[in-house]
C-alpha cells in the first residue's frame, strides 16, 4: 500500500487553507463588537472543518471527487454569502455582479479531478 500522506495533507491543508479567511473575519467582526455576524462565521467555519474530515477521499475511496467536495463547495458559497451580507451586499461593500466570474478559478479543481477517485491512487489489487 503506497504511504498516501502527502496527499491527505494535500487535502486538509487545502480545504482549511480556503476557509482561513473566514476564521480572520470572525474574529475581527467579534472584536468590532458584530457577535452575529462573527458567530455565523464562526458557524461556517466549524461546519466546514467537520466536512473537510468526514468527506476526506480515503474515507470514501471509491466516491468521485466531485461528490465528495460539493458539500464543501457549498460551505464555501455560503461563506461568500455570509461575508456579503455582513457587508451589506454588493454595491454596499464596492462590488459589482460582474466580480462573481472571478470564482470561476476557485471551482477548477471539480473541472480537473472531479471523475477521480482516492481508490484510483491504489494498487489494482484493493481497487473497487
Amino acid at each position: 500500500m503506497k504511504n498516501r500522506r502527502g496527499e491527505k495533507a494535500g487535502w486538509i491543508g487545502g480545504w482549511l487553507g480556503g476557509f482561513l479567511w473566514v476564521n480572520i473575519l470572525s474574529v475581527v467582526f467579534l472584536f468590532q463588537g458584530k457577535t452575529v455576524e462573527g458567530v455565523g462565521g464562526l458557524v461556517l467555519l466549524l461546519i466546514a472543518v467537520f466536512f473537510v474530515f468526514v468527506f476526506a477521499p480515503w474515507r470514501h475511496p471509491v466516491k468521485r471527487f466531485w461528490s465528495l467536495m460539493l458539500p464543501l463547495y457549498l460551505i464555501f458559497f455560503g461563506s461568500v454569502a455570509w461575508i456579503t451580507s455582513s457587508f451589506g451586499g454588493f454595491e454596499k461593500a464596492g462590488l459589482g455582479w460582474w466580480q462573481l466570474g472571478l470564482i470561476f478559478p476557485m471551482v477548477l479543481p471539480v473541472i480537473v479531478v472531479g471523475r477521480r477517485k482516492w481508490s484510483d491512487g491504489e494498487p489494482n489489487s484493493v481497487r473497487k
